[in-house]
């Protein structure tokens, strides 16, 4: 299995959702794992777990957005990321692509573990986000 496929345009937010706002701090797009960078204003940007400040996950971003633009997005509850998921599957951020989700098993060896959920139904996610800051052995 390679990095899920989203479909932006089917992203919602689910059951037990909480959501938040900011600013993009580069292009975003619905159903990308997204961080706050500190470093620069708060801004929203893509998640990678290929190193350990962008693997730290702060949620799901649910529309997309260009640099500036307000954005908004869920860290815990279910959500509906418009792709095919494997039921029970634990699904974390991917080291190779910012932006990408992949099945645990897909996660390449040190990437940083940023668990993101795990999927109930073919369609739902139950977000529930784990930084552990350790990498894949």
């Amino acid at each position: 299995m390679a990095a899920i496929s989203q479909t932006p345009g089917s992203v919602l937010k689910g059951a037990s959702a909480s959501t938040n706002a900011g600013t993009a701090g580069g292009t975003l797009t619905a159903g990308m794992p997204i961080y706050i960078d500190t470093a620069d204003s708060n801004k929203i940007k893509a998640c990678k777990a290929d190193a350990a400040g962008t693997a730290n996950c702060d949620g799901i971003v649910l529309n997309g957005a260009s640099t500036g633009q307000p954005c908004d997005y869920q860290s815990v509850g279910d959500i509906n990321l418009g792709a095919t998921l494997v039921v029970g599957q634990v699904h974390c951020v991917s080291a190779a692509a910012a932006g990408a989700i992949v099945p645990y098993s897909d996660l390449t060896t040190a990437g940083y573990v940023t668990v993101l959920g795990v999927a109930t139904t073919a369609g739902n996610l139950k977000l529930s986000i784990i930084n552990s800051a350790t990498a894949k052995p």
